[in-house]
């Protein structure tokens, strides 16, 4: 069965046109109880127990890697944003001065300062990769990766417009040339399928608070072998072997906890955050992506087809996503009176240049896109 709009679960009043989970996912209502539930937690601290500060977040992980596609849940580090598990992986790289970063045009900062840090350490270059004259995204990608390259870093969808990036192809080009792939997945993970089986990147990063529906200030990084031996961002006492042992913490252990736990943020226990994130991947998990991909599709795609038709300019469907497209407003319409319609119709969207980014979810009906297209229509 399809799966039916999930209004019911989100506290978003009617009169309230939300097409921007791409900024800031609304809470469910599991989720806010889960999140009361830690406050309580927190309000009676003689309650909390030494397995509190593991085995919620052992949970976590778990959630995160069967989303994504990993056997292995020590793979998974939870951290606190997509810039600290960047900076994780650029800290663990070497490069020489002739080695060149990929990344893609206007990437989200995020996922640029730590490679223009990181080629600014060893002289190496930063390429930036955009399509030329009408081509694909993948064929120029592609054409890019030669045997200079040491790091290909893009997301897995384009955050400001969703287009597609064929991954395979990309993943299969970077071995050929000995290049890592890292992957932001922040934009579609949870509301795509991505299997780290399938596309093999060195290291996935995940914002929590977006299609994860987790609270702002959560990210999840799946590492790959090659970051087995490496070096954290910080020293934390419970990434060490034994921490859980609160009796011998001052027996100092010079070993990490296997594989990516080295890289878990400090705190990790988080006893508010930690609980409405499991409840979040629980629910996203129960959906699953290829659902949710599905039902972004049934409610968006006749309004696009009217946008098309008053001027506006889409992506076809096959190379974006459904629930993050871009729509390139006609010359005609001057966009402050645009935005200024949409304050006025409670319509909640993004900006990016001349587009606006449009991102939807199980709280959207067809009514929501109607009241988009009727708002451009005024204007025009």
């Amino acid at each position: 069965m399809p799966l039916q709009h999930q209004k019911q679960r989100f506290d978003i009043p009617e009169d309230i046109t939300y097409l921007n989970i791409a900024s800031q996912s609304p809470a469910f209502k599991a989720v806010y109880d889960a999140g009361l539930e830690g406050l309580k937690q927190k309000n009676r601290p003689y309650t909390i127990l030494g397995s509190d500060y593991f085995e919620p977040v052992v949970a976590l992980k778990k959630l995160f890697a069967e989303l994504v596609d990993v056997d292995d849940y020590n793979r998974i580090a939870t951290i606190p944003s997509v810039s600290y598990g960047m900076a994780t992986v650029a800290n663990n790289i070497t490069l020489n001065e002739s080695d060149e970063i990929l990344v893609i045009d206007e990437q989200f900062p995020s996922n640029y300062y730590s490679w223009k840090n990181l080629a600014d350490t060893y002289n190496a270059t930063i390429k930036t990769i955009s399509p030329i004259d009408g081509e694909h995204w993948d064929t120029t990608i592609l054409v890019a990766i030669t045997d200079k390259t040491a790091v290909v870093a893009m997301g897995h969808i384009h955050w400001s417009n969703g287009d597609l990036f064929d991954l395979k192809a990309i993943r299969k080009k970077t071995k050929q040339h000995k290049a890592l792939l890292i992957i932001d997945g922040s934009q579609s993970v949870g509301a795509l399928p991505f299997s780290v089986k399938e596309i093999q990147p060195d290291a996935l990063i995940c914002a929590g608070y977006k299609w994860l529906f987790g609270p702002y200030g959560c990210a999840y990084a799946y590492f790959s072998k090659y970051f087995d031996h490496g070096q954290p961002l910080e020293e934390n006492w419970s990434n060490r072997l034994d921490s859980d042992n609160f009796a011998g913490l001052t027996n100092y252990q010079p070993q990490y906890k296997p594989l990516a736990n080295r890289y878990t943020v400090g705190e990790s226990g988080n006893f508010i955050y930690v609980k409405m994130q499991i409840a979040a991947l629980k629910q996203v998990i129960e959906w699953t992506p290829k659902a949710i991909q599905a039902y972004c599709r049934s409610i968006s795609i006749e309004a696009t087809q009217q946008l098309i038709a008053l001027g506006c300019e889409i992506k076809h469907p096959e190379h974006r996503t459904h629930n993050l497209f871009g729509i390139k407003i006609p010359e005609e319409i001057d966009l402050n009176t645009l935005k200024t319609a949409l304050q006025k119709q409670h319509i909640f969207v993004s900006f990016r240049g001349a587009f606006i980014r449009i991102s939807c979810h199980l709280f959207n009906t067809k009514q929501d896109f109607e009241n988009l297209v009727n708002c451009i229509k005024s204007v025009l």
